[in-house]
């Protein structure tokens, strides 16, 4: 349906970008299979399989339901305080694998053998590290990434958004004023066919992006085409909206540095505030990497108990007991008997369930996903992945900084297997046979292959990371004490999938119409005319810069465009929608963003 660029990525510059001398829907030409970005394009929690993805996609293995228990159970175990140390004590060890075989969700001795031996090798690299790998995706926890003293100095910085009269607390629309957004990427986005852009070779600085208000030229609206990929049938790019992230520079000694301003984050007012960021940033980076890297493989790491091949006990199919069962009674046509018998056999027999074998090391990890190198660029939630095609967000990292009388709340993840491992191709199982299914995986037989994989505690202090291929869900949660008010506040960090560049704040100037107007003040251009005449100036001043209240107008619009997108994604995930088409991939953040190159990234 829409023609994609053959341009190679080797020839692009700076300024070759989706949507500005590059068509939206552009995918860098000439990507390896197994490199990051392509991987995250194949995937089917992003882009569906189409002709022209034949290699395989960024899929997740069909993991057993007994090996779901497994990760679930060492994830409760690494949440416990100092388990690194009370795993290699044999009498707390005995206590944990006594709850773990009387406990309703069934766990075998081998099961938890494994476990703990896993856990004692886990706990040697969360010495060196701090770092838990929880779930397959990667998900990534740590609850010493970020140190207390950089935690109380984001609190405070942070404190001064808060202490507003309530007029000017920017509730998130839809909330019910539960949720307070204090910088958030879908307040003055960038919008086709209104942001300017910067042409070639100039770029925004902290120091002149507002100076630099209104110039560069008018952004095109894409064309109709540029919404698709290939050949599929849902529109997968917004011809409306993008996100915008920042630029950062991670090639110096002396650390990250952002080198253009975080959207809706005065870089002048709070310059103390994007030194503490760019601290956090850099303790995101080796998450990050653990979190992407086992992606680089297709089939990055043994499953702990594989399944191959389906053996029933008792399987009255090869009973010598001919009384068994039902018989064919007389008159009966003969397929309606085997059929009726057939059903019974399904009924009666039962799946040997697999074990793990002995748990061995893996070896160490040769490299990890480069983030430097020269591409760049309540009630509970509902599932999603996060942004749209448009900011090819790759991983995302959420760092749960205060929470006060709030219960126990929980981020759930989701999957959906790959395409080769939804099908069951390597799995020998009796012709017609599919109650194993749901004893073994989870999953039915004609149904979506979706497996709920687990959920991680989103405790205070915790840093999380996963890849964009994992859909999540933020758990209910209620006030601890109902009596006094509570609250849970995060800095979400999203970050652009390195092999490919997207407009970001480097290339747009600021948009905000009261930044801009206190800038014409502080320079003193409008110093001679009395305040009511300079109020009526600002006042007059018409399309751009952006007013407040244009801005969200436009947020509702982006957000309206987005539900329907996610709404797209889970029917995708449910094979509702015909498999020919796709969804997403991006960097960016709900207090920050960010780019990654050899010596940039986006976030």
């Amino acid at each position: 349906m829409a023609s994609v660029s053959d341009t190679t990525s080797g020839s692009l510059s700076r300024f070759d970008l989706p949507g500005f001398n590059l068509p939206l829907n552009f995918i860098p030409d000439g990507l390896k299979f197994w490199n990051l970005g392509q991987q995250l394009l194949r995937s089917r929690s992003l882009i569906y399989q189409t002709p022209v993805f034949q290699s395989p996609e960024t899929g997740l293995p069909l993991i057993t339901l007994r090996e779901l228990r497994m990760l679930q159970f060492m994830n409760q175990i690494t949440d416990k305080p100092d388990w690194c140390v009370k795993v290699f004590d044999q009498e707390i060890v005995a206590k944990w694998r006594n709850e773990a075989l009387s406990s309703s969700e069934y766990m075998s001795e081998k099961m938890v053998d494994y476990c703990i031996a896993e856990l004692q090798y886990k706990a040697k690299v969360y010495e060196d590290t701090g770092v838990i790998s929880v779930f397959y995706g990667d998900v990534i926890k740590s609850d010493s990434a970020i140190p207390v003293w950089l935690q109380a100095e984001l609190k405070a910085l942070v404190a001064p958004f808060e202490n507003v009269p309530a007029r000017h607390l920017d509730w998130h629309p839809g909330s019910g004023n539960k949720v307070l957004d204090l910088v958030h990427p879908s307040l003055f986005p960038l919008v086709y066919g209104q942001t300017r852009i910067l042409p070639s070779p100039e770029f925004t600085t902290l120091e002149d992006c507002i100076s630099r208000c209104c110039e560069g030229i008018v952004l095109p609206i894409p064309p109709k085409r540029d919404r698709f990929l290939y050949d599929c049938q849902e529109a997968l790019f917004s011809q409306k909206f993008q996100w915008l992230p920042c630029d950062v520079d991670i090639s110096g000694d002396d650390g990250v540095k952002i080198t253009s301003y975080i959207n809706n984050l005065h870089p002048r007012e709070h310059s103390n505030l994007y030194a503490t960021i760019e601290k956090i940033i850099a303790r995101c980076i080796p998450l990050w990497n653990a979190a992407l890297t086992p992606l680089k493989s297709i089939h990055y790491k043994p499953l702990r108990i594989p399944f191959n091949k389906v053996i029933f006990d008792p399987d009255p199919q090869f009973t010598d007991e001919e009384d068994e069962g039902p018989h064919q009674e007389e008159g009966e046509h003969e397929h309606m008997f085997f059929d009726r018998r057939f059903e019974w056999m399904e009924q009666v027999r039962e799946v040997v369930h697999p074990e793990p074998g002995e748990f061995i090391p893996p070896p160490e990890r040769v490299g990890d996903v480069d983030l430097r190198r020269d591409y760049s660029s309540y009630d509970g939630g509902t599932w999603h992945v996060e942004g749209q095609l448009n900011e090819h967000i790759c991983a995302s990292a959420l760092y749960y900084y205060d929470s006060v009388n709030i219960t126990s709340s929980y981020l759930a993840f989701r999957q959906r297997p790959s395409t080769a491992d939804a099908d069951y191709p390597n799995i020998h199982y009796p012709q017609n046979s599919s109650s194993w299914l749901m004893k073994v995986f989870g999953c039915e037989d004609r149904k979506p292959a979706i497996q709920h994989v687990g959920k991680v505690d989103t405790k205070e202090g915790r840093l999380l990371t996963w890849p964009n291929i994992l859909q999540h869900r933020v758990e209910p949660f209620t006030l601890a004490d109902p009596t006094r008010p509570g609250h849970r506040k995060i800095l979400a960090l999203f970050l652009v999938d390195p092999n490919i560049r997207i407009i970001s704040t480097a290339n747009v100037p600021c948009q905000q119409k009261d930044w801009w107007t206190t800038e014409i003040q502080r320079k003193g251009v409008l110093a001679k005319l009395p305040f009511e005449l300079r109020d009526q100036v600002f006042d007059e001043v018409e399309g751009f810069p952006i007013s407040l209240e244009e801005a969200k107008e436009q947020r509702l619009e982006l957000m309206e465009e987005r539900k329907e997108f996610a709404l797209r994604t889970s029917k995708a995930l449910k094979n509702e929608l015909d498999m020919s088409t796709t969804v997403k991939a991006a960097l960016l953040s709900a207090v920050p963003e960010f780019e990654v190159t050899a010596n940039r990234g986006q976030i």
